[in-house]
């Protein structure tokens, strides 16, 4: 990086690409957030598995619970299964989510003990749906 110029000039924001076709948010890029979980201004890189699910809490901070719903086949009723399975993953300041939004979350190392996983991409939705939604 090379230093600033002039008396008003602030050196640029350390930012990097997460890959996989996922771009660096306007928000990371150009914003004042100090986040070491965040994927594109912290130590964090997306390996392993990419995950869409729908946001059923923020309360966290920095942190959301994200709901995957999906079909378990029965054999001896030749019928499927409504489950779901409740993950948290870590949510950067460069996004904003509200709960029944759709997100895509993005493996990474462990970042607490139960939070495994950041967010890469939102979708906004209205509200939230308490109906099954297979994705």
């Amino acid at each position: 990086f090379l230093p600033a110029k002039g008396p008003h000039m602030k050196p640029p924001r350390y930012t990097k690409a997460v890959g996989l076709g996922f771009k660096t948010p306007r928000e990371a890029i150009e914003g004042t957030y100090i986040d070491k979980k965040c994927p594109w201004t912290g130590n964090v890189s997306i390996r392993g598995r990419i995950l869409r699910g729908v946001v059923v809490a923020n309360k966290m901070q920095r942190t959301i619970t994200v709901k995957r719903d999906y079909l378990h086949y029965i054999k001896k009723y030749n019928r499927f299964e409504k489950r779901h399975k409740m993950l948290s993953a870590h949510l950067s300041p460069a996004l904003l989510v509200n709960a029944g939004d759709g997100v895509i979350v993005g493996q990474c190392r462990p970042l607490s003990k139960t939070v495994r996983f950041n967010v890469l991409q939102v979708f906004p939705q209205g509200g939230l749906k308490k109906s099954f939604t297979k994705f």
